[in-house]
């Protein structure tokens, strides 16, 4: 099941865990039912992040035309607030962000589209996510928004206990092209 939320092209993908006596098979993504939904699928890179600890911030992360990314992640380990911020000046969400939990015991992905911004906060010690992104990384076209811009007011539900330099650094509010 695919369930929107409110920035056009920002998904939950409910996905399915199927128990026996070795443990469980978790279904994370089915390509078809994600391409009927209008979800791009295209899968370049597979990256995995590991979070020592509880209250890190990554983020906020985009990649700008021409190696603009779409990604879909998930959590394997803890949980995380994840937040997005909708950079794409022509959506009527233009500058909103919204947050969802993500847990490795729920069985969810989150289908990000270009033109987001995408970040989260760890809630507990060693969590853990997969992506799948549709471009490789470009450095001349990635893009860090500050995570602490007045303009933008995300709440983070936690104190930050680890923030990298270049995420410190990031560019106030509007997002640079």
């Amino acid at each position: 099941m695919i369930e929107d939320l409110g920035l056009r092209g920002v998904a939950l993908l409910r996905g399915a865990r199927h128990h026996d006596e070795r443990g469980f098979l978790r279904k994370v993504l089915v390509t078809e039912e994600a391409r009927t939904h209008g979800l791009d699928t295209t899968v370049a890179e597979v990256v995995t992040t590991s979070n020592e600890a509880a209250g890190t911030i990554r983020g906020m992360h985009y990649q700008v035309a021409p190696a603009a990314e779409v990604k879909t992640l998930w959590v394997t380990d803890g949980s995380l607030l994840d937040v997005l911020v909708d950079l794409r000046p022509d959506e009527p969400t233009f500058g909103r962000w919204i947050a969802v939990e993500l847990s490795a015991k729920d069985d969810v992905a989150l289908h990000v589209p270009a033109g987001i911004a995408h970040g989260y906060q760890t809630l507990e010690d060693d969590t853990r996510l997969t992506y799948l992104i549709s471009a490789g990384h470009s450095p001349e076209h990635a893009r860090t928004l500050r995570w602490d811009d007045p303009t933008v007011g995300i709440e983070w539900p936690l104190p930050p206990t680890r923030i990298s330099a270049k995420d410190r650094e990031g560019h106030p509010w509007p997002p640079t092209p």
